[in-house]
C-alpha cells in the first residue's frame, strides 16, 4: 500500500509497523497512487477542537460540516469558516445541498429537519419528533416553489414534504420496514436503505421503480451503515457491510415522441439490471464514483474485531488500523490503494467515517485524465479530522516518478507536453543528479542538450560539474557552439579535458575539426598539448588535433612539420595555399613518401627554395634505402627533363640509378648529358649487362673498333653495326666491319643488303672468298640491283625536277623585270584611267618602293624618245620607268605604242611621284590574260627584234 505522501501536508501519525505481508508487496513493483491527499486546514482545527463531527455535505462551491453539538458549519474548500447554522440541540446526522448550492439540509437525532438559504435569511424547520437519520432536497429545490425534499429515521417513515399554499405538505412514500438509514436524490428518482434494502422511487411519476435486497449477512445498521451514490442519472452504487452492487435504471421506455404515454403496465416502464456485484475484503464506511471507476472507504478493524457481523462489536476500544481509500472498477480490480493516517483512528468506528464528493457530470473524464478545473474533490471526515482527495495530476505524476527513480519517465511526461515547461529544468537536474550519483555519465552526457537546451548558464554549471567529477571529456561531443554559446573559458577547459586523456584523443580531433574556431582561444589548448610531444602519450590523434590548433592560431609551418609527420595526402594543397615552400625542405623524405608524383613536382617548381643538393642529401640518408633510391631517381629524372644542368653533378649516379630503375631510358640520357665520366659509366653498364649502352659509351670514348666487336659478337644485330658505322664516318671501321663479318656467311649477307648507298656493293663482294656458300646470296644480288636501279632512278627524277624548276624561277624573273612603274604629281581615280587605253590591272610590290631611278648613258634623265630632261623627285608630267633603267613621258610612249599595233601593252603601276611608290604590278597569270595590252620599254624591244 502507498503510504501516506507527507508533501501532500497531511501531518499524522506514521507509525504503523510493517508486517510481513507489507514487506511482500513492497518487494512487488508499487502502482502509482490515483488520488492525493491533503488535510484541510482553515478553520477546522480550532472548531472541531472543542466539538466532534458527525456528518459532512460537498456542493460545487463550499462544504458542510455537520457536528455532535447540532452545529452546521459552512465552510470554503480551503476550509475557512463562512457561515455557521445553530440548527439542532442534538448531533446532526445527515446534510444535503441542492444542486445549486443555495440551500442546506439537516436532520438530527432531535427529531427535526432544517434548511437554510445559503445567501437570504431563508429558513424552515420541521419537527418529526423521533431521530432523523438522512435526508435529501430536491436537485431543483432552489428553482422550483415546491421546495420538495425527503427525509426519514428511527420511526421507519419516509417522508416528502413539499410546500403548497395552504402550507408544508408531508406524504409518507414509505414505512413499516425498519430505520431509514440513507437516502440519495438524482434528477427523479430517490433511492432510500431501510432494513430490508433498497427501494427507488420515481417522483415525477409518482411511482415505485424497483427493490433490491439487503445483502446476506450485512452488519446491523448500529454498527455499519449503508451508502448510497449516484454513478450518473441511470447508475445506482449501493455499498453495504463488504458489498457493493452497481444497478442500473432505466425508466419512461414508452414515452412517445410528442410525449404522451403509450398505453403500457407501469411495471414495464423501468429497466432495472445489477450491472456489478461484488465483495470485498473490507468494511465500506463510504463510497462515491471516479469516471468509471468507484472510491470506497474502507474500515479495517483490528485483528481481535475480525469477527461476524452478528456480533456486538466490530473493533475493540484502540484497535482500529488506519482507513484506506480504494479505488477499484466494476470488477473489483484494485487500482490503487492509499492508507489515511487520520487523528485517533485508532479509537473510531466504521460509522464514525464519511466520505462526501463534489458534484460533477463525470463527462470530462476521458483517457484516465481529468479537465482542467473538473476534477472531482473528495472529503473524508472522522470525528477530529477533514481531509480532501483529488485526482493527481501531471505535476503530482512526475514527482511520484521522480520519487520513485523513474525519471525516463518522467521526462518523458515532461516532453509530451503534459506539464508545465518549467518542469523540464527540474526533471532535468534531478535526472541528471540521479545518473551521477549512479556513475552513468555517458547516459548524463547524452541527454544534457535535451534537459539544459538553451540555458547557457546551466550548460556551464554542468560542464565544470563533469570537471570537477573528471568526466568532462564525455560530456564535450554534446556541448553547444550556438544557441547558446558558452564563455570561451568553458570550451578550453573542455579541450584540455581532452587532450590530457589519450582515451579521447580522437575525440578531440574531431571536436577541434566541427567546432568553430571563433568560440575559443586555441593557445591555451596548445600551452597544454605541446609538452607531451616525443612523449609515449603523444599519438597520432593527438598530433594532428595540436596541428588543426596551429593552424586556427596561424601556425601553418609547426603546422605542415606535423601534417608531414602524419603523412596527411593533403598537406600539398596546404603548402600551396599557405605558401609555405621554404619550410618544405625539412620533410623531403615524408613528402617524396607520401605522393612521391606530387612531391617531385613541388621540389622542382621551387628549385629557389629547395636546393637539388638538399633533396639529394634527405633522400641519401632516408632510413628505407631502397625506396629511397627510387624517389630519387624520380627526381633526378624529372630535374634533367626540365634542366639537363641543374643536377649535373649528380649525373654519375643518375646513371647508375637509370641503370637500376629505368635502362631504356639510359641512352637517351647518355646522349643528352655531357656531365658524367664515361668510364665509370661503362663500368656500370658493364655490371648491370646494358650492352647498347656500352655500345654507345665506346662509341663516344672513341672506342669504336670494340663498339663495333660488341655489336656483332654479343648483340650480333648487323643492321646495328651498319647504323653506327654509318653514324662513325670512318673509313677505317667499315674496313673493320667488313673484316669481321668475313667469317660469317649470314652476316655477309646481310652486310651486301644494308650497305646499298653507303659503299659500293661490288667492293664487298670481291672481298668475300670465293669458297664462302653466302645463304640467299642470289635473292640479295637481286635485290641489291633493284635497289641500286631504285636509287639510279631517283637521282635522274631529282635533277629533272630540280632543272624544271631553275627554269621556270628565270622566266618569272625575266617577266618580273619587265614591268613597269607609273610616276606622276596627282593620283587618276581609277575609274578614270579604266576609260584609257592604256588601263589595266594593278599590283602593288613592295620591291620597287623608294626606287630612285639613275640616269645611265642609254637614257640618263631624259626620255628615250623626245629627250627631254625630268627629275624624279619632282615629276611634272607622267612618267613610265621600265627595270631595265629606261624613262618615258607616258605620252610619248603612248604614241609610239599606237604607231606600233604589233607591240603588247603592259601593265603599268601608279604611284604618287612625290612619295617616290608605285601600285601594283601583274602576275603570271594575269600576263597571259593582259598581254595585248602590255606596254614595253619600246628600245628594249627594237633592239630585240
Amino acid at each position: 500500500m502507498a503510504p501516506f505522501p507527507s508533501e501532500n501536508g497531511v501531518q499524522g501519525d506514521d507509525g504503523r509497523e510493517e508486517n510481513d505481508e507489507e514487506e511482500e508487496e513492497e518487494e512487488e513493483e508499487e502502482e502509482e497512487p490515483r488520488l492525493k491527499y491533503q488535510r484541510v486546514g482553515g478553520s477546522i482545527p480550532s472548531l472541531l477542537a472543542s466539538d466532534a463531527a458527525s456528518c459532512v455535505a460537498v456542493a460545487e462551491r463550499m462544504i458542510a460540516i455537520g457536528t455532535h453539538s447540532g452545529t452546521v458549519h459552512i465552510l470554503d474548500f480551503l476550509g475557512n469558516q463562512v457561515k455557521e447554522f445553530v440548527a439542532h440541540a442534538a448531533v446532526v446526522n445527515d446534510l444535503s445541498f441542492d444542486l445549486e448550492g443555495e440551500y442546506i439540509g439537516s436532520c438530527s437525532d432531535d427529531g427535526s429537519v432544517v434548511i437554510n438559504s445559503l445567501f437570504t435569511g431563508e429558513k424552515m424547520k420541521i419537527d418529526y419528533h423521533r431521530p432523523m437519520k438522512a435526508i435529501a432536497l430536491d436537485p431543483n429545490y432552489a428553482r422550483k416553489t415546491s421546495r420538495r425534499f425527503v427525509a426519514g429515521g428511527l420511526a421507519g417513515h419516509l417522508y416528502l414534504n413539499s410546500k403548497t399554499w395552504l402550507g408544508n405538505r408531508g406524504q409518507v412514500l414509505h414505512a413499516g420496514e425498519g430505520p431509514i438509514h440513507a437516502v440519495k436524490w438524482r434528477t427523479s428518482l430517490v433511492a432510500w436503505a431501510n432494513d430490508a434494502g433498497v427501494k427507488v422511487y420515481d417522483a415525477a411519476n409518482d411511482q415505485r421503480v424497483t427493490f433490491i435486497e439487503k445483502p446476506r449477512g450485512s452488519p446491523h445498521p448500529e454498527l455499519l451503515l449503508p451508502h448510497l451514490a449516484w454513478q450518473d442519472d441511470t447508475f445506482l452504487v449501493i455499498a453495504w457491510g463488504k458489498s457493493i452492487k452497481i444497478v442500473s435504471i432505466r425508466t419512461n421506455l414508452y414515452e412517445a415522441v410528442n410525449g404522451m404515454n403509450r398505453s403500457a403496465p407501469i411495471s414495464s416502464r423501468n429497466q432495472v439490471d445489477v450491472v456489478a456485484s461484488f465483495q470485498t475484503t473490507y468494511l465500506i464506511s463510504g463510497i462515491a464514483p471516479f469516471g468509471d471507476a468507484l472510491v470506497v472507504l474502507a474500515y479495517i478493524p483490528g485483528e481481535d474485531g475480525e469477527q461476524d457481523f452478528s456480533g456486538n462489536a466490530l473493533s475493540q476500544q484502540g484497535n482500529a488500523q488506519r482507513p484506506e481509500v480504494h479505488m477499484v472498477t466494476w470488477n473489483n480490480d484494485e487500482l490503487s490503494t492509499d492508507a489515511l493516517p487520520l487523528h485517533g483512528f485508532e479509537h473510531y468506528k466504521a460509522n464514525d467515517y464519511s466520505l462526501a464528493h463534489a458534484p460533477f457530470s463525470g463527462s470530462s473524464y476521458a483517457g484516465g485524465q481529468w479537465a482542467a478545473g473538473d476534477e472531482p474533490l473528495y472529503y473524508i471526515m472522522s470525528p477530529k479530522d477533514v481531509v480532501i482527495a483529488k485526482p493527481r495530476d501531471t505535476e503530482d505524476h512526475i514527482a511520484w516518478l521522480l520519487q520513485h527513480g523513474w525519471h525516463e519517465k518522467a521526462l518523458a511526461v515532461v516532453e509530451s507536453g503534459q506539464g508545465r515547461s518549467e518542469l523540464l529544468d527540474e526533471v532535468g537536474s534531478r535526472y541528471l543528479d540521479h545518473l551521477i550519483v549512479e556513475r552513468k555519465y555517458s547516459e548524463a552526457a547524452s541527454l544534457c542538450p535535451k534537459l539544459l537546451r538553451g540555458s547557457a548558464s546551466a550548460w556551464e554549471r554542468w560542464v565544470f560539474h563533469f570537471a570537477h567529477l573528471r568526466q568532462l571529456p564525455v560530456l564535450v561531443p554534446h556541448m553547444p557552439t550556438e544557441n547558446p554559446r558558452l564563455r570561451d573559458t568553458a570550451y578550453e577547459v573542455a579541450l584540455v579535458a581532452l587532450a590530457t586523456n589519450p582515451s579521447f584523443h580522437g575525440v578531440l580531433l574531431s571536436i577541434v575539426k566541427s567546432w568553430p574556431s571563433g568560440i575559443y582561444s586555441a593557445l591555451p589548448v596548445i600551452s597544454a598539448i605541446e609538452p607531451q610531444l616525443n612523449t609515449s602519450s603523444m599519438t597520432d590523434a593527438l598530433k594532428e588535433a595540436l596541428a588543426e590548433l596551429y593552424v586556427i592560431n596561424g601556425q601553418y609551418e609547426e603546422a605542415f612539420s606535423l601534417y608531414a609527420d602524419l603523412m596527411k595526402p593533403e598537406i600539398f594543397d596546404f603548402i600551396d595555399k599557405h605558401n609555405l615552400h621554404e619550410a618544405v625542405q625539412e620533410k623531403v623524405v615524408q613528402l617524396m613518401m607520401l605522393d612521391c608524383k606530387r612531391a617531385v613536382a613541388l621540389f622542382i617548381q621551387n628549385r629557389d627554395f629547395i636546393s637539388s643538393t638538399e633533396v639529394v642529401k634527405q633522400l641519401l640518408n632516408g632510413d628505407n634505402k631502397n625506396e629511397c633510391r627510387y624517389f630519387l631517381h624520380l627526381y633526378l629524372h624529372s630535374l634533367f627533363a626540365v634542366n639537363p644542368h641543374a643536377g649535373k653533378e649528380f649525373h654519375d649516379m643518375q646513371v647508375e640509378l637509370y641503370a637500376d630503375y629505368d635502362p631504356k631510358m639510359l641512352i637517351p640520357f647518355l646522349r643528352s648529358s655531357q656531365h658524367y665520366t664515361l668510364e665509370k659509366a661503362h663500368e656500370i653498364c658493364i655490371k648491370r649487362g646494358l650492352l647498347r649502352e656500352q655500345v654507345f659509351i665506346l662509341g663516344r670514348m672513341g672506342n669504336s673498333k670494340q663498339a663495333l666487336s660488341i655489336i656483332i659478337d654479343k648483340l650480333g644485330d648487323i643492321e646495328e653495326a651498319v647504323e653506327f658505322v654509318t653514324m662513325q664516318h670512318d673509313d677505317e671501321l667499315w674496313e673493320e666491319l667488313i673484316k669481321q663479318c668475313l667469317h660469317k656467311p649470314e652476316m655477309v649477307g646481310i652486310l651486301l643488303e644494308h650497305t646499298v648507298g653507303n659503299l659500293d656493293p661490288l667492293y664487298i663482294v670481291n672481298k668475300v672468298p670465293n669458297w664462302m656458300e653466302i645463304p640467299r646470296l642470289r635473292d640479295r644480288l637481286v635485290k641489291i640491283i633493284t635497289d641500286y636501279r631504285t636509287e639510279m632512278s631517283l637521282r635522274h627524277g631529282c635533277n629533272d625536277i630540280l632543272k624544271a624548276d631553275c627554269v621556270n624561277l628565270l622566266i618569272k624573273y625575266y617577266k618580273e623585270a619587265r614591268h613597269g612603274v607609273y610616276l606622276s604629281n596627282e593620283a587618276e581615280p581609277r575609274a578614270k584611267r579604266s576609260e584609257n587605253h592604256y588601263s589595266q590591272v594593278v599590283e602593288k610590290s613592295t620591291v620597287l618602293r623608294n626606287v630612285e631611278v639613275k640616269s645611265k648613258n642609254r637614257g640618263g634623265g631624259r626620255c628615250c624618245i623626245c629627250f627631254d630632261p625630268f627629275s624624279i623627285q619632282n615629276v611634272s608630267d607622267s612618267v613610265v620607268i621600265f627595270f631595265c633603267c629606261h624613262a618615258y613621258h607616258s605620252t610619248c610612249l603612248m604614241d609610239s605604242t599606237d604607231t606600233s599595233s604589233s607591240n603588247k601593252d603592259i601593265e603599268v603601276t601608279y604611284g604618287k611621284a612625290e612619295h617616290n611608290d608605285y601600285s601594283s604590278y601583274v602576275d603570271e597569270e594575269e600576263e597571259s590574260e593582259t598581254d595585248d595590252h602590255r606596254m614595253r620599254c619600246v628600245l628594249c624591244t627594237t633592239a630585240a627584234s
